[in-house]
Formats: structure tokens, sequence, C-alpha cells
């Protein structure tokens, strides 16, 4: 069973960094795409970033796109989200998923999220 785990999250200033970690545990997550969803008090969950597990290509929400940075080290079972110029409604919970499509239809993998305020 896979295991994800949350860390980095906070209190930050309007205009500041936080960097969110996810580290798994209990399979190699290599032939899994990685991605980071949020989830903002009243909203629906929004899935902010991914990167896919072949070349590591990256995608964004047109919110995020110039300020957050997703990464992974595969090696070590680890993905990241670099967030920069934060904003206020960049508030949210944010989780990290682990996916890929089995021969039953997609797996999907959550982490319990770690919170993440933005105070302007």
């Amino acid at each position: 069973q896979v295991q994800l785990v949350e860390s980095g999250g906070g209190l930050v200033q309007a205009g500041g960094s936080l960097r969110l970690s996810c580290a798994a545990s209990g399979r190699s997550l290599s032939r899994y795409a990685m991605s980071w969803y949020r989830r903002a008090p009243g909203k629906e969950r929004e899935l902010v970033a991914t990167i896919v597990d072949d070349d590591d290509t990256t995608n964004y929400v047109d919110s995020v796109k110039g300020r957050f940075t997703i990464s992974r080290d595969s090696a070590k079972n680890w993905a990241y989200l670099q967030m920069n110029s934060l904003k206020p409604e960049d508030t949210a919970v944010y989780y990290c998923n682990a996916h890929r499509i089995g021969w039953s239809g997609r797996i999907d993998y959550w982490g319990r999220g770690t919170q993440v305020t933005v105070s302007s």
C-alpha cells in the first residue's frame, strides 16, 4: 500500500514562498504521475500542477503559472511544489496525489494534506 505524506505548509505573508514536499512509501512511484491539488474553504478541489512519469512534462493551472514549480525525485520517491509570490487566494489545504492508469482503470493515492495560509 502506498502512503503519501505532505509537509512544508504553514503561514506566510503575501509575496512570500513555501516549498511543499511529498514523501512516498510502500512502492516506487517512478511510473506514476504526481500531482498537487488544493481545496480552499467553500470551494471544490482544484488540480494545481502535474508532473508525468516518462519525460517529466509539467502542467499547471493558469492561476499559478510562473509562480509555482512542481518537481520530483523518482529515485527517492519525493515530489515537491515550490510556491513563490504567494497570494491570499492560494490559501488552501494542499494534497499530494500519485496516479497511473492500470488494467482496471485509474489508480490514485492521496496524502492527507497540508495547510497553506497566505496573509494579506
